[in-house]
């Protein structure tokens, strides 16, 4: 595996690949039998991507890294990674295929079924990964020592461990949390790893592992605990017409991971990964339907309610005259952190 040529990639995104295939706007869940039609469908790269989309749309020049076969899926998703602007570093197997999910939305939520077989440990794949000043992985417990290295090179890596399938939750997951610089689970899952009985009481837990933890509470918002600042904040949701939820948690991943790389306070980071997400959320198709960094002014000021108009001041001043908050200074080391007029490398 080797990372395509091509820009100089700021945000790396490592884990599981998959195809996905989204049926949203449902009334209920299909019984045996039946064949229910939508017309709020969508398919697009999942999993890792969601991360690696989310982020490249906001004007990030993003690398990602996973497993691929050499099969008519796999070469469709890679083709559409490529539309995207993504900077390639997939390893192809022939022994392998890629993962299809089957992803059913209804009753605010939804249901997953996915079909195929999980991909091989990361830490093969972390070997000639392209040094970035943020990476954003799904963790296991292969890549310990690549975390520890690249966080002594100045790396920060947002982490997401995923869903435990035996729901034990046992806290000694999360060990390979070492060396993180963020932690990005959902209510469900930080409440279950901390045995505690409310998100900000569960990001103060997590935050004792990790500098920056996070919790998403869905349509509640988000609640974040940086512990090296000693700084809480807790930010309401966006208002929306909700139609899909399927990769918010990886969208708001991939636009926070984004905004590390900018000067922005805490709050206005959270923010700003929340209205992304919220956008997401509110048409079908998970990161497919992820909006473009252009796209972000214009949807707020058709959607007068979804928030009070001096939430996000702070983007309009950053993105004044088409600017990016994103771009990287010239001449700059990908992880030099002599830069702080608006980028945090």
């Amino acid at each position: 595996m080797t990372v395509a040529s091509g820009p100089t990639p700021r945000l790396l995104t490592a884990g599981q690949l998959f195809l996905d295939l989204v049926f949203a706007d449902l009334d209920g869940a299909p019984r045996l039998g039946e064949e229910h039609w939508t017309p709020a469908f969508g398919w697009g790269p999942g999993g890792i991507a969601n991360y690696a989309i989310a982020a490249a749309r906001l004007g990030v020049p993003t690398a990602l890294v996973a497993d691929a076969g050499s099969d008519p899926l796999s070469r469709l998703i890679r083709d559409r990674l490529a539309d995207e602007g993504i900077i390639d570093g997939i390893r192809e197997r022939s022994d392998w295929g890629l993962p299809v999910t089957a992803a059913i939305t209804y009753d605010g939520d939804r249901a997953l079924v996915t079909g195929g077989r999980p991909a091989a440990p990361l830490a093969s794949l972390l070997r000639e990964a392209p040094v970035t000043p943020v990476a954003a992985l799904h963790l296991d417990d292969s890549v310990s020592p690549w975390i520890r290295e690249r966080a002594a090179h100045g790396t920060k890596v947002f982490a997401d461990v995923g869903w435990d399938a035996d729901e034990q939750w046992d806290a000694t997951a999360l060990d390979v949390l070492e060396g993180c610089h963020a932690f990005l689970p959902n209510e469900a899952e930080a409440r279950a790893y901390t045995r505690t009985g409310d998100a900000r009481s569960a990001a103060r837990a997590l935050a004792a592992r990790v500098p920056l933890a996070v919790v998403t509470r869905g349509s509640h918002g988000a609640v974040a605990v940086d512990s090296a600042a000693g700084e809480e904040v807790e930010v309401d949701a966006v208002v929306i017409d909700f139609v899909d939820a399927t990769g918010a948690g990886d969208v708001f991943g991939g636009a926070l991971a984004a905004a590390e790389l900018t000067d922005w306070s805490l709050r206005e980071r959270i923010e700003f990964a929340t209205l992304v997400a919220a956008i997401t959320v509110s048409r079908p198709g998970g990161a497919a339907a992820a909006p473009r960094l252009d796209e972000l002014l214009p949807w707020l000021d058709a959607h007068p309610a979804a928030a009070d108009p001096t939430r996000f001041a702070f983007l309009r001043d950053a993105l004044h005259d088409s600017a990016s908050p994103f771009a990287a200074p010239a001449a700059s080391c990908p992880t030099s952190s002599s830069h702080r007029t608006r980028i945090k490398e």
